[in-house]
């Protein structure tokens, strides 16, 4: 027997100079893989992508902001010119002309609707995702389908049955109807978010005596503050950026000294009212003041809103 010892890594005798082994074939030495290949397409592609989308987002706000501080010459002449003159006199016009108006009747309405909103929508999610009881799937399912229920298919009944109840235009009508029309979507986000949230813990304040209602608020609410910010923002973008349904609903009766109309409807009331007049820096200025509030809200909660997202995944 030969005292021959192989050395780990050595090149074995009976190797062929020049021929490679035949597990190493199709993989390129020191060089990326297929796999890194089709990585870095994806991730051009994904950038270039959201630049353009970027880019269609941003360059009209811009124009419309810029459109704000020109005068109907400047406006006229250039689209993307400079204004001669920064100064905020259309925004002191539109503001007088019935935008702040239109912006307290907003501020009104979401004040009461988006917190009743997310209390019986929160509510009515957490019974479906924590308690099991004849009907349950029933009853999340008709949730379920009244988000998949186009709001335009509602409209005549809809207004006749806030007329029955005497609601057209008040604003305890219309926070009724953003209740309603916002429920779907809050019940079928927060039943996912519920049922991710851990059993022990649940469990542990039921044997400590807890009520239903105690371990609700004080127990499941605080550990869903996430999700619950998430679909709050959600709920304010769409009700503020509401139109079809105030237009349906708020529209001025005989016998109402007070127009109750929201911001939306206000936008197009100030186009009327302009006539011939061609006052556009006005109207820019308007719907500068209806977009700046959601803007802000959304990029002073944007970490949140994408921390909520994906927290029912992550747990």
């Amino acid at each position: 027997m030969s005292n021959t010892r192989i050395i780990p890594g050595a090149v074995k005798d009976d190797a062929v100079p020049g021929q490679r082994d035949p597990k190493s074939a199709g993989r390129p030495a020191g060089g990326p893989t297929g796999r890194d290949n089709e990585g870095r397409v994806l991730n051009v592609f994904s950038h270039g992508f959201l630049i353009l989308w970027a880019v269609m987002i941003v360059l009209p706000l811009f124009w419309l902001l810029l459109g704000s501080f020109k005068t109907d010459r400047e406006i006229g002449s250039s689209a993307w010119s400079w204004p001669s003159n920064w100064n905020f006199d259309a925004f002191g016009r539109a503001w007088e002309k019935g935008i702040g108006d239109y912006f307290a009747n907003t501020l009104i309405v979401l004040a009461f609707s988006i917190p009743l909103t997310m209390l019986l929508g929160a509510m009515a999610a957490y019974v479906l995702a924590r308690y099991e009881f004849p009907g349950n799937r029933f009853f999340y399912y008709f949730f379920v389908a009244g988000a998949m229920f186009p709001v335009y298919l509602g409209l005549v009944p809809l207004y006749f049955l806030v007329d029955m109840l005497g609601m057209l235009n008040t604003y305890q009508g219309l926070i009724l109807v953003y209740v309603a029309y916002s429920l779907p979507f809050t019940v079928f986000f927060m039943h996912a978010f519920f049922r991710t949230l851990p059993t022990a813990i649940h469990e542990a304040a039921v044997i400590d005596g807890a009520s239903h209602t105690r371990i609700f608020f004080q127990v499941m609410v605080p550990m869903a503050k996430p999700g619950l910010l998430s679909v709050g923002i959600f709920n304010v973008l769409g009700q503020w950026n509401q139109y079809i349904l105030p237009m349906t609903l708020m529209q001025q009766q005989s016998g109402f000294d007070k127009d109750r109309s929201v911001l939306t409807q206000g936008l197009v009331l100030l186009n009327q009212q302009q006539g011939y007049e061609g006052d556009l820096p006005v109207i820019f200025a308007g719907m500068t003041i209806a977009m700046l509030p959601v803007i802000v809200v959304y990029l002073s909660f944007q970490r949140q809103v994408q921390s909520g997202l994906t927290a029912g995944t992550l747990k």
